[in-house]
């Protein structure tokens, strides 16, 4: 069975003060894909029916399931009709971590595994990060206009979003991946970045989307020192990233961005000078 595509031409009518249509519109599509560890699923997620092995990956490593991509075993994708599950098998200690990690969360009187998961991980602070990255403003001018350019699933259907990882070494978007699912974009982003061994502390990630407290814990787990997105961020997440030491730029347009923690990442001496 292949992969449905990621695009699908769908007939609508198009309707304007001066009168009604007919035309044709492309959309993105949306399957279920399930994670699986061992026998036991752990997230079904809905997203876009491509790079699901850099999803699987990426999502082992954002939820704190693995340290490293090393830890993985083997990945089998397996379709089904409209879905896909992922099988990820573990090395032997991580995967008796985690069915202890199950095992302890389970809890007396029928409390329900999913929603103190989900409660946990919500609350949870984000990880530390340790970076000595610097890049100044025109730098994340340029990644923001790389981001745009590259988006070619959104431009043909305007409905899904963008993670882009910026190699400040390479002064270049090394890669980027898009979703109909902010979070798994990045864990895509995430998932692409371990299998090419890039290291995540050696540059920044760019969003096309708003900046919430998930985005932050997400990149904090693979040591990404700083986001910029388009968006404005929560308070929440605002209040993550400063205690984690992540540098937070949003409302990003061409002509201007604002930084909200951390900002001696971000040289603007050049910048204060003229102003």
């Amino acid at each position: 069975m292949s992969a449905p595509s990621p695009v699908t031409n769908v007939l609508h009518k198009l309707v304007t003060h001066k009168g009604a249509s007919n035309g044709a519109r492309a959309i993105p599509e949306e399957i279920a894909v399930a994670f699986t560890y061992g026998s036991a699923t752990f997230a079904v997620m809905m997203a876009t029916p491509s790079d699901i092995e850099d999803f699987a990956v990426g999502f082992s490593l954002t939820e704190g399931i693995i340290e490293n991509a090393s830890e993985i075993a083997a990945i089998e994708i397996v379709p089904h009709d409209q879905s896909f599950e992922a099988r990820i098998a573990l090395n032997e200690n991580r995967d008796a971590q985690l069915l202890s990690r199950r095992r302890q969360l389970a809890g007396p009187a029928g409390c329900g595994l999913c929603g103190i998961e989900s409660l946990e991980a919500a609350l949870r602070p984000a990880r530390e990060v340790k970076a000595n990255l610097r890049v100044d403003a025109s730098t994340i001018f340029a990644a923001l206009r790389a981001l745009r350019e590259c988006q070619h699933l959104n431009q043909a259907t305007h409905a899904v979003h963008a993670a882009g990882f910026w190699s400040a070494a390479r002064n270049r978007l090394l890669a980027m991946r898009e979703d109909v699912g902010r979070h798994n974009a990045l864990d895509k982003l995430a998932g692409a970045l371990a299998r090419e061994r890039v290291d995540s502390a050696s540059g920044f990630v760019v969003l096309s989307s708003r900046l919430s407290i998930e985005l932050v814990q997400k990149a904090a787990m693979i040591g990404c020192p700083m986001l910029v997105a388009v968006s404005a961020p929560t308070n929440f997440a605002l209040r993550a990233a400063e205690a984690a030491g992540m540098t937070l730029i949003a409302v990003a347009r061409e002509d201007s961005f604002e930084v909200f923690t951390h900002p001696e990442r971000v040289l603007t001496a050049a910048l204060d000078e003229a102003g």
